[in-house]
């Protein structure tokens, strides 16, 4: 694990032996606790050493200018970044007046454990200070899942082998100092003390800090409570500032003795509410955390989790490192959107940093199909937010000239902040990606009221951008001219296929919906004629075909274009957009991500078999994976088109991209489409799992390298268990009515207490196509096992 002998395989946790401050970073994004309302990224208790402080609120950002060497039309004008809030996890300790600092002294043992089970990050260690006083401190850490507001830390001191006087400082510090940005100057200057001070509070055991950010007037309020047990010996006292709140205690020690601290911490912010009002709102998320106890919150904790596992586990016999990181996947996946209601779903989660904690299209294509099916309550919150940002949609496809709704390419809090239009604005494929997202939520959990209070509005706003957006031509044919689809090294080009099918469908589901719901569609100025102009452009959507190739291009004229010179590359070279000019790129046949291929996935129904695999072997040799959204696409469609070796290696990827930053960026999070993207990859690649309105389909696949996988589904209110082996499948049903779906094309209905097993057909094998030299994925994760059993 993040290619380092301190971590090991183990199929429930995450565990890292010793400590090695080179990997810290990383660590610390890996460790990460959050519910999707808080977010504590994995620093050591003390906060010293550190690689990058964390604490986070989901929305809470500064602004910052976005100058434009030359200016026009349409640019956004400020950016939005993600600030580090107000720090409550420090709790700093001083043995005999040295500080416990893991850079001095000796550290005799060391180690943590991220529980998936549980949702608690444990940490022991045993520590010789520089003047030979030796203490073992065990720290257990969780954000709470059922207390949306609440944080908190168990941290114990125990002397081992003489008298030790000890000072423990639970802190909570505002305006922490960051390390220096190597990114944009501008964003760097947003967070450099964002955050001005209100109100600070300390008395008894009791913290509170209020502060409200210097541009975006976000004010900010946390709260800490201690309960602290230990010999008659100890003293407590609190202080506080403008940055900084402190209980400090005092205890002194003798060997076997422990000085015990709980702390919980609790976190408001509003864009609206007076001081009074958000200082109310922590202190009484605090009262009832306090009330609830240590072990009430962990107790609740648990039992959450096991209700997630219960409906969401994915197992598999024959590759350990893979069973964990899918738990490690699906653990980090709903951290990101558990609580976050009604607030975006960032690329990083609340785990980092990185991409300014930004929302992209990946949540709606990534992380929403595995919540759908696991936690739709989620889903349903996550496109909330979607929806309550919709005037500002509406506002910025009036800027730009069209009707319906432009949703952002990048954004907190609902407005654009791409400051580079062919990779942004340009990028209309998001609004179709959350059209998309709705129909799948809807139709999956039969939430009518949901469909007539948010997706209708949704799906008719995203159609009639649609319907502005593109033209009929002199034969009738409806192009959609000067887009960006998901590959960004092919940027605002003619009729972008997947972009013009995702269209399509948006097109269809929102002239559906109408029909279905005629009242929300007078209220939204619908006609039949409006209804109707959106059938005519989904039935006349034209989509790119080279006849000789006899492949589908990924734009009009793609496979025209000149090839790459993949020969001429270096290996050092990649990611080329920091290597290449854009102008270079956008003009050759070289592939970012899945882009067709995408589409296969997306909307397969557009596609025969023959053409699938025609495709995929034609894009994959150009397509370099400098996106970490690309691999696991790549996985689920080698295997439909009978890759299986090729679809195991990208899994493979896609699941240890952060475990082993095989990017060089964990340290700035972990990648929450690519953890979805594990499951994706094993459910819709292996399992061969299709949704499309009220049919489900599995062609299972399993590859060599795997004895068994087994996932569960919540999908039409019931909960589907399938389990694949490597000669037969059994679908079980754990809950609900009887339910019809299709195996290998076999219409079959499962019911309650009777298990339905079919063969697994023997699929033939096909060479896999290379790829761009120097770019296929590892083959050397291990040895296949022998299905034989030697």
């Amino acid at each position: 694990m993040i290619k380092h002998s301190n971590y090991t395989v183990e199929p429930w946790v995450l565990r890292e032996c010793g400590i090695n401050l080179d990997v810290l970073p990383q660590s610390e994004s890996v460790f990460a606790l959050s519910n999707g309302h808080v977010g504590w990224r994995g620093n050591l208790d003390e906060g010293e050493p550190h690689g990058l402080p964390g604490s986070y609120l989901n929305g809470v950002h500064e602004l910052h200018p976005l100058p434009y060497a030359e200016a026009g039309y349409g640019y956004p004008e400020s950016g939005q970044t993600v600030i580090n809030v107000t720090n409550g996890k420090i709790i700093r300790l001083l043995v005999d007046d040295e500080p416990f600092d893991l850079r001095y002294g000796t550290v005799r043992s060391h180690e943590r454990v991220l529980d998936f089970r549980t949702g608690l990050l444990h940490r022991t260690c045993e520590w010789v200070s520089p003047a030979g006083c030796t203490v073992k401190v065990r720290s257990t850490r969780l954000v709470s899942f059922t207390q949306r507001a609440i944080a908190a830390v168990r941290f114990e001191v125990e002397a081992v082998d003489s008298d030790v006087r000890l000072v423990v400082q639970s802190e909570l510090m505002a305006n922490e100092q960051l390390p220096r940005s190597d990114g944009d100057p501008r964003a760097a200057v947003a967070l450099e003390s964002p955050l001005v001070s209100e109100e600070h509070f300390a008395a008894d055991a009791r913290l509170r800090l209020v502060h409200t950010t210097a541009r975006s007037g976000l004010r900010v309020a946390v709260a800490a409570d201690h309960v602290v047990t230990g010999p008659d010996s100890t003293r407590t006292s609190s202080e506080s500032g403008a940055d900084v709140g402190r209980v400090t205690c005092t205890a002194q020690l003798k060997p076997g003795e422990v000085l015990r601290l709980e702390k919980t911490v609790s976190y408001g912010w509003s864009s609206t509410r007076s001081l009074p009002g958000v200082r109310d709102q922590v202190d009484a998320a605090l009262a009832q955390a306090m009330s609830t106890g240590w072990d009430g919150l962990v107790g609740e904790q648990r039992q959450y989790l096991d209700d997630f596992w219960s409906r969401a586990d994915v197992e598999l016999d024959g590759d350990e490192e893979v069973q964990q990181a899918v738990r490690f996947a699906l653990f980090h996946v709903l951290q990101a959107g558990a609580r976050a209601e009604q607030r975006a779903i960032p690329a990083k989660g609340l785990t980092g940093s990185g991409y300014d904690g930004h929302s992209f299209w990946d949540t709606e294509t990534f992380v929403l199909p595995l919540l759908t099916y696991t936690s739709p309550n989620a889903v349903e919150e996550a496109l909330r937010w979607r929806h309550s940002t919709l005037p500002a949609a509406q506002d910025r496809a009036e800027q730009l000239g069209l009707e319906g709704a432009a949703f952002p390419w990048r954004t907190i809090e609902g407005s654009e902040c791409s400051a580079y239009w062919p990779a942004g604005t340009a990028a209309f494929h998001v609004n179709a990606d959350i059209a998309d997202a709705a129909v799948r939520y809807v139709t999956a959990t039969g939430d009518e009221g949901f469909e007539r209070e948010i997706a209708v509005e949704l799906l008719v706003e995203t159609a009639r951008l649609w319907r502005s957006l593109g033209h009929h031509d002199h034969h009738g044919v409806f192009h959609i001219d000067g887009v960006t689809g998901p590959d960004e090294y092919s940027a605002a080009m003619d009729d972008n296929t997947y972009t013009n099918l995702m269209a399509r469908a948006n097109l269809r589901h929102a002239a559906d919906a109408v029909e279905r719901h005629p009242r929300k569609a007078a209220e939204l100025g619908v006609d039949d004629e409006e209804s109707a102009a959106w059938r005519d452009a989904a039935d006349a959507m034209h989509k790119p075909y080279n006849s000789e190739l006899r492949v589908h291009e990924q734009h009009a004229g793609f496979t025209g274009h000149q090839l790459w010179d993949f020969a001429g590359t270096r290996a050092d070279q990649y990611p080329l957009l920091l290597h290449f000019p854009y102008f270079d790129l956008y003009r050759k046949q070289v592939v970012k991500q899945a882009d067709l291929v995408l589409a296969m996935y997306l909307r397969g129904e557009e596609f025969d078999a023959d053409h699938k695999a025609r495709n995929f072997a034609y894009y994959e040799p150009l397509t370099v994976r400098d996106s970490s959204l690309s691999a696991c696409v790549q996985s689920v469609v080698a295997a439909e088109v009978g890759h299986l070796r090729l679809a195991y290696d990208y899994l493979v990827e896609a699941a240890l991209l952060d475990l082993e930053d095989t990017e060089n960026n964990t340290r700035d999070g972990v990648h929450i489409a690519s953890l979805a993207g594990t499951w994706m990859a094993l459910v819709a690649g292996f399992g061969g799992m299709r949704h499309r309105g009220d049919d489900l389909e599995f062609t299972p696949k399993l590859p060599e390298r795997l004895r068994r996988l087994a996932f569960k589904l919540h999908i039409f209110g019931r909960r589907l268990a399938v389990e694949i082996r490597t000669s037969s499948v059994t679908y079980t049903l754990l809950e609900g009515d009887p339910l019809p779906l299709k195996h290998c094309g076999e219409q079959i209905t499962v019911t309650a207490g009777a298990p339905v097993e079919r063969k697994l057909p023997v699929w033939s094998v096909h060479p896999a196509p290379a790829q761009p030299p120097g770019r296929a994925p590892s083959h050397d994760h291990q040895q296949p096992f022998d299905r034989d059993g030697a």
